[in-house]
């Protein structure tokens, strides 16, 4: 499989709604400890746009984790300011954006987020460029696959059709390949959506404003720096581009740039072009989630399941957790046995 060059960086926009499991994404992306905060009162997400860098699988990877920027309460300013931010981290351009979609919830925020994505950046960001990562895979039924799962979800089909049939899961249960493996087949899918769009990374109008601005402010950075350790300028270097640097070593021209794309203000963006996202739709009605839980575990049982089992069964989602899981299983067992006592009384009465 052709890969793309191991000392270029493959960068990644992370996006989604709150509770998605972003963060927890970046970490297992880049190989790091998912921990839970200590601290009651942390945020669920970081008040700002966020670039970690990694190497995975032997390649260089930066991970943008942006704001809930599409489906945000936030005035349009503060959304615009998300929004060049988010950019300005990934310029040149991403190679991929992940879009994170919970399994376990309606989909009709992610829809109309792959919409503002469109309006914002162009068609092929959505149908060339973007891969719905599915989050929360824990909560499939037992034995139920992801691909299975996706066909009978209209919405959740919808998004995977929408991003040229492209989806993945991080997420692992027991006697699944491990977590490493699932971080470099995501990769290898990134690269299949570089080779596949015939561009070496994701590019537009907005992208190159911002890679403009943080070139030019990247000069005036090295410019500054090498002022004030008393160093002479080639005059004969034009501002918008960047001097030599040979005195430079890799790692403090990483930092220079970083700070040169955190400096990045407002981009051009057309606010009123947007179509804005109503906030995130609770989740489903306590009766919606049990009668999808329940037809799930009808698909799983035997076709010869009696119904007596099955009322264990929704005995065991009416009450939630292990206790109704350990009533549920009561009751069915006690309903089964029962209804077989009385057709072996009926078949002696014949």
């Amino acid at each position: 499989m052709a890969c793309l060059p191991q000392q270029k960086e493959l960068r990644l926009v992370l996006l989604g709604r709150s509770g998605a499991g972003k963060r927890a994404t970046v970490n297992t992306i880049l190989g790091r400890p998912n921990v839970l905060s200590q601290t009651a009162n942390a945020p669920a997400v970081a008040p700002e746009c966020e670039k970690q860098r990694g190497t995975v699988a032997g390649r260089l990877v930066s991970v943008v984790d942006t704001q809930d920027w599409f489906c945000s309460e936030l005035p349009p300013e503060q959304v615009k300011h998300h929004l060049s931010s988010c950019v300005a981290l990934s310029a040149p351009g991403p190679h991929a954006f992940l879009l994170c979609v919970p399994i376990d919830q309606p989909a009709d925020v992610e829809l109309q987020a792959l919409d503002t994505l469109e309006k914002l950046l162009g068609p092929t960001a959505v149908s060339s460029h973007t891969l719905i990562l599915f989050t929360h895979k824990d909560q499939l039924g037992p034995g139920q696959q992801l691909e299975e799962y996706i066909e009978k979800r209209k919405d959740l089909l919808e998004l995977v059709v929408m991003c040229g049939d492209r989806y993945h899961s991080l997420e692992s249960r027991k006697g699944e390949h491990n977590e490493s493996r699932s971080v470099e087949e995501l990769l290898e899918k990134v690269e299949h959506i570089v080779k596949g769009s015939g561009v070496e990374f994701y590019s537009c109008p907005l992208y190159e404003e911002a890679e403009a601005r943080v070139r030019e402010k990247q000069s005036e950075l090295v410019r500054q720096r090498r002022q004030g350790e008393g160093m002479e300028l080639d005059e004969d270097v034009p501002s918008s581009g960047l001097p030599p640097e040979p005195e430079m070593d890799d790692e403090e021209m990483a930092s220079i740039r970083e700070e040169a794309e955190r400096s990045v203000g407002d981009l051009n963006i057309d606010m009123d072009s947007i179509s804005w996202v109503s906030p995130a739709s609770p989740p489903p009605s306590f009766l919606l989630s049990l009668w999808q839980g329940l037809i799930g575990w009808v698909r799983w049982l035997p076709k010869m399941l009696r119904m007596e089992a099955l009322l264990g069964a929704f005995i065991g989602l009416f009450v939630g957790g292990s206790t109704g899981r350990m009533l549920g299983a009561t009751v069915g067992s006690v309903a089964t046995e029962v209804g077989r006592r009385k057709a072996l009384k009926a078949e002696k009465n014949k």
